[in-house]
């Protein structure tokens, strides 16, 4: 068996800078699959650590960013399988059908639809329409990606379509979680400390075996790492913070300033243990995962009743 280091050798050869361009175009897809930008980036993980692990068995590949898309497309269909969410084994009839073009007005409209939306469709429904309407994958090479028939595939898009046209009209209400007086508390220590620059103060909460994860770059592990993690903030001054929500979890949001001030560029994730902070995982490095957001900003000011 080829050990892990030469996995990675062979892994950056066949990829190289390829991967920069890859991973938020297989994001985008993984987001759209399980309907969460933060479960997409669990998903693309797994697909890249069995893609590294698979490569040295199948090298040589003909097309590569196909055979990591097909590896990503799988990964997704055994995160929805572990959740219970695989409910569409539909039969693959052998339709005589033509796939329309679609107008520029409806290209634009399916891109530009909700994750949310696009839970609603079956699955194999969704991955069709994701790979051929919003990553523009031809229909030979979406077979490929998820091996289904030609006719099948025909018949997948067409009642896709159809179906995402009608529940998009259709939006379902999603109610906001309410933050505990905690939470708040909790929020609103870490973004004071980090936009006061008092980092020693952050480093003191760190729990013993915490964890940060700089999402696509590197992960830290145990106070002595994780102390280190500030140090590159504590040396620009270009980031403030604040309070919201991605997908309905409580987040830290980070601030570019300057002209683009009023949207985050990308956001931090904090679990905490008690008063002590347990896991960090920074966005930073993985913007792309701000592309289909579901985000609200917050404010943090605690009532009255917060405190009873």
């Amino acid at each position: 068996m080829t050990a892990p280091a030469a996995w990675s050798e062979i892994f950056a050869a066949t990829f190289g800078p390829r991967l920069g361009t890859l991973r938020p175009k297989l994001h985008r897809y993984c987001a759209r699959m399980t309907g969460s930008v933060i479960d997409a980036e669990d998903v693309l993980q797994d697909a890249l650590a069995k893609a590294m692990e698979a490569l040295p068995a199948a090298a040589p590949i003909a097309n590569p960013e196909g055979w990591l898309f097909r590896i990503a497309h799988n990964a997704a269909l055994d995160f929805l399988r572990r959740r219970s969410r695989l409910a569409d084994l539909i039969t693959e009839e052998e339709v005589d059908m033509v796939v329309e073009p679609l107008s520029q007005t409806e290209a634009r409209e399916i891109a530009a639809t909700s994750l949310r939306t696009f839970m609603r469709l079956p699955v194999r429904e969704r991955s069709s329409v994701i790979l051929m309407d919003v990553l523009g994958y031809s229909l030979r090479e979406i077979c490929s990606i998820t091996g289904v028939t030609l006719p099948a595939l025909k018949a997948l898009l067409h009642r896709g379509r159809i179906r995402l046209r009608d529940v998009a009209a259709d939006p379902v209400e999603r109610l906001l979680p309410v933050l505990s007086a905690a939470e708040k508390e909790l929020l609103a220590f870490y973004i004071d400390r980090f936009n006061a620059r008092d980092f020693d103060a952050l480093r003191q909460r760190l729990a013993d075996d915490v964890k940060a994860d700089l999402v696509g770059e590197v992960v830290m592990h145990g106070r002595s790492q994780v102390s280190s993690y500030f140090g590159n903030y504590s040396r620009e001054d270009r980031w403030r913070l604040g309070a919201g929500l991605i997908e309905g979890r409580p987040a830290v949001l980070v601030f570019e300033q300057g002209p683009n001030s009023s949207h985050p560029a990308y956001f931090v994730l904090l679990n905490w243990a008690g008063d002590m902070l347990h896991t960090i995982r920074d966005f930073r490095y993985a913007q792309y995962a701000m592309e289909a957001a579901d985000i609200r900003i917050l404010d943090l000011a605690i009532s009255k009743d917060d405190r009873n």
